[in-house]
């Protein structure tokens, strides 16, 4: 299975990238998000990072009910700001074994972000690449990845004054 979410957003790479590196403030900016918490730091800006994200069905503004499914993964999580890019290992929870890159590269006055999911589906015999292909690719891991980076951006393309992390003064 193999997902890809990129948009272009025209604030620096820089800016982008620093947004998308504090994890532990997407809750602040992100309301599927809800907790990112570090249960290891590497001093590098990575460690061992524990993440719950809803992922919300229902279809928005028709009045309907919505249901948020609740998700959670433990990651290794990388920081490498000389390509910039962040790489998580999901080492916990249904996803364990996914390989995920987010990368951040100048394009047309902005910034290009890519993120990439890549895995071989749950531990299950004859089902678990279609169920990672067919449902928890599509339906889960871009419909929160989708979220995250929208909202990201939009965090991003704000007040260029707020500092990163979203807290105003």
């Amino acid at each position: 299975m193999r997902t890809v979410d990129e948009q272009l957003t025209r604030v620096p790479t820089n800016r982008i990238f620093r947004l998308a590196r504090e994890v532990e403030q997407w809750p602040d900016l992100l309301s599927h998000y809800r907790y990112v918490r570090f249960r290891e730091s590497d001093g590098l800006g990575g460690g061992i990072v524990e993440m719950s994200a809803n992922r919300p069905f229902g279809i928005a503004g028709a009045g309907g009910p919505r249901i948020d499914w609740p998700t959670w993964w433990l990651s290794v999580m990388q920081v490498d700001p000389a390509k910039p890019s962040i790489r998580f290992r999901h080492i916990e929870g249904i996803t364990n074994g996914m390989d995920v890159e987010w990368s951040f590269a100048p394009d047309a006055g902005g910034t290009r972000v890519r993120i990439v999911h890549v895995w071989d589906g749950p531990g299950l015999p004859f089902v678990g690449v279609p169920v990672a292909k067919y449902l928890i690719g599509p339906v889960f891991i871009h419909g929160i990845a989708s979220r995250t980076l929208s909202g990201l951006i939009r965090a991003a393309e704000g007040d260029p004054q707020t500092p990163i992390g979203g807290a105003r003064a």
